[in-house]
């Protein structure tokens, strides 16, 4: 009854003889199996990524990520500690990378096994498609899933095209990329070099950053498919302009704070990585899979320590050196025979780091590499195990059940024992089992109805591990992981040919959330809080018409509170908790209210026009909820122009982003130890850009 009333009212509102064009179908990996996103009995989005027809600079995930619902991501406007990621709430208290997210490049993770992340790798021109999945499913991809992103690397193209793009604006920002996809009988590939410099919107936040990424495939007669990825970065260097205490931000939202010169603060990275992927079909029912990757991370990062902290023994000293390589497999074994497919798979992950503590200052000069403080091997390895299986009895509805299996090792071996100083090594081992179910319902050809539940569980990372919360020696071993319980009910929508509407409302329980204990000499250490719970609605809808008119909408409301007392910490430095935090006080860093919203006009040719707004609420900086980071409005407008020509496509456009210069944090560090919670947005910033496309068609 309700779709009947509401499709002919859509019909109608579009003129005669001008319907709009069906909505493209979306196919998604994130259950191992590719089918329709309107199959999957859980919230599931597909961003398409189009480097030709894009009015963008292109180089963040906060460009092509804001239509998701239940997302955040956000802009540090510091390329010294990436982007900030959260889903449905998880992942704020992240002060540097990636938390309780996990991130894949073509199916290789970009989380390590301890559950960190990092996104500075991630290839947009060379993209198809990034798939965001929220909820209990994620759990189905282990350590730290509350929801997974993956970015996919686009085929090859036939006939082969070339794209140039260069783009720059505000605060002297500039990129080139060269992209080249070709396919010849069996073998395709996807070829690309990006190179982006910025002197940043802030005082002491000039980056540079060079990537390349290339994909080869090969297609055989019999089914098989070999898939070989590589990838590589490097940030000689991105300075850290560090965040601002309120008063600072107040003064000028454009200045570093002062340690930041004067220890100059700065991050450099090198990164390489390669991976291929072997898929063999066996016969009509069944198939499988073999992923096997490796890579190398080297950071070197000055910090902004005390000097005397930084001379203690065991303080790690102010500079932190890791050299990290990292392996892994995936084997998947699929087959399908109605009304059953089951998958069932292994996998294994290995990361080896060796971290250098070294005092950030040498005699009188700061900034500089002094005496070592630190020398240790971490390493942390984690096997599992999982299966799910889909049930499909009748057209009418299909039941999901699934479940993965994890065991991680944690070790740390110390290699820097002396005087005052006692050896930290140790090892600890973490075991989860995580079930997940679902059942979607076909009322009708055009509604699918959904309800899903999982089990979840996030480790601490090497880094949360890093000191004990009551100054002692060794290793934070007895930090236990966060075990979530999370259930999802939903409906999907298609309302018409070119209209589509996605509603969710979830909930999350956690028990020993991981938060932040004592800050003290630029350090943090870390306890468990026992109960807090993140629940909400999510909505979404998309719709085109007139054949040129596009609208977007995504909203998501969100209630993230800690369910028990404890006691936090309040001013710095702060060595023992003593401020108490009630039961029903709300998580740090988490909005109530973001919603997102688009409505663009044209096509790759000729005059497009796309107007943007978002909205994001309050949020409170620290456990203790004494400052807090006010809600912000901000539009956006870009204009591009399209050519056809004999041989290709010329493309040139102007962006305005936070079109009436609006002053706003858009980003938190929460459970600053020094009071410096605030990472002011840009203000009003313009970026033009020309993209010169020739073969393809």
């Amino acid at each position: 009854m309700l779709l009947a009333a509401l499709r002919p009212a859509a019909v109608r509102a579009e003129p005669a003889g001008d319907a709009g064009a069906p909505l493209p179908a979306v196919v998604v990996t994130a259950t191992r199996a590719s089918e329709p996103a309107f199959e999957v009995p859980a919230a599931i989005d597909a961003v398409r990524i189009d480097p030709a027809g894009s009015d963008r600079l292109a180089v963040d995930l906060s460009e092509v990520l804001g239509g998701v619902p239940g997302v955040l991501v956000r802009n540090r406007q510091n390329r010294a500690q990436d982007e900030q990621i959260s889903i449905r709430g998880f992942g704020s208290r992240a002060t540097f990378g990636v938390r309780g997210v996990r991130l894949y490049t073509d199916g290789i993770p970009a989380t390590m096994p301890d559950g960190a992340g990092q996104v500075s790798h991630f290839n947009l021109d060379s993209a198809e498609r990034i798939e965001v999945l929220r909820g209990p499913f994620s759990a189905l991809y282990g350590n730290a899933s509350a929801g997974v992103i993956q970015l996919f690397t686009a085929d090859g193209a036939d006939p082969p095209e070339w794209r140039l793009g260069l783009a720059g604006g505000s605060d002297a920002a500039a990129r080139t990329s060269l992209n080249w996809r070709d396919r010849f009988g069996a073998l395709d590939s996807n070829l690309d070099l990006d190179r982006f410099r910025t002197a940043g919107y802030r005082d002491h936040s000039a980056a540079e950053r060079i990537s390349a990424n290339a994909k080869l495939a090969w297609q055989s007669a019999d089914g098989a498919r070999l898939t070989v990825l590589a990838n590589t970065l490097s940030i000689p260097e991105a300075e850290d302009p560090l965040g601002l205490s309120r008063e600072e931000f107040a003064e000028d939202p454009r200045q570093a704070t002062a340690v930041a010169r004067l220890f100059d603060t700065r991050k450099e990275v090198r990164q390489t990585q390669g991976g291929a992927i072997w898929e063999q079909t066996l016969s009509a029912h069944q198939d499988w899979r073999l992923l096997a990757y490796a890579g190398r991370r080297e950071v070197t990062q000055f910090l902004a320590i005390p000097v005397g902290a930084q001379a203690s023994p065991g303080s790690g000293g102010g500079v932190v050196d890791l050299d990290g390589d990292y392996r892994g497999a995936d084997l998947r074994w699929s087959w399908r025979s109605a009304p059953f497919e089951l998958t069932i798979g292994t996998s294994i992950e290995d990361f080896d780091q060796q971290r250098r503590g070294y005092e950030n200052f040498f005699g009188d000069l700061l900034g500089v590499r002094g005496v070592m403080r630190r020398d240790e091997t971490d390493r942390v390895r984690s096997v599992d195990q999982y299966a799910q299986l889909q049930w499909t009895p009748a057209e009418a509805w299909s039941l999901f059940v699934g479940g993965r299996r994890s065991t991680l090792a944690f070790t740390v071996a110390d290699r820097y024992v002396g005087t005052g100083n006692p050896d930290d090594s140790g090892r600890r081992d973490y075991t989860a089992t995580t079930p997940v179910a679902g059942l979607i319902v076909r009322p009708h050809d055009d509604l699918r109805l959904y309800a899903n539940w999982g089990e979840g569980f996030e480790t601490p990372t090497l880094a949360e591990l890093g000191y004990r919360s009551d100054g002692g020696a060794g290793l934070n071993f007895e930090l236990r992981p966060a075990r979530s319980h999370s259930s999802e009910l939903g409906a999907k929508l298609r309302l018409a040919p070119a209209l589509e509407a996605n509603v969710a409302l979830f909930r999350a329980d956690t028990d020993d959330e991981i938060a932040v204990a004592t800050n003290a000499g630029g350090r943090s250490t870390y306890r468990n809080v026992a109960r807090a719970r993140r629940q909400g609605a999510e909505a979404s809808v998309q719709a085109q018409w007139s054949g040129a008119w596009r609208l977007q909408l995504a909203a998501t409301w969100l209630d993230a509170r800690f369910r028990s007392p404890f006691l936090a910490c309040a001013g710095t430095p702060c060595t023992t908790p003593s401020v108490p935090v009630a039961s029903g006080s709300r998580l740090p860093g988490v909005p109530r209210l973001s919603v997102h919203a688009q409505l663009v006009h044209g096509d790759d040719t000729g005059w497009r026009w796309r107007a943007r707004f978002e909205h994001v609420g309050d949020v409170p900086v620290n456990d203790i909820a004494s400052q807090s980071a006010a809600a912000y409005d901000v539009f956006g407008l870009d204009l591009g122009y399209g050519l056809a020509l004999a041989n290709g496509k010329l493309r040139a456009f102007a962006d305005l982003d936070n079109l009436f210069d609006r002053r706003y944090a858009g980003s938190v560090i929460v459970n600053d130890g020094n009071g410096r919670y605030y990472e002011p947005a840009a203000g009003r910033s313009l970026t033009v850009g020309l993209q010169w496309q020739w073969g393809g068609h």
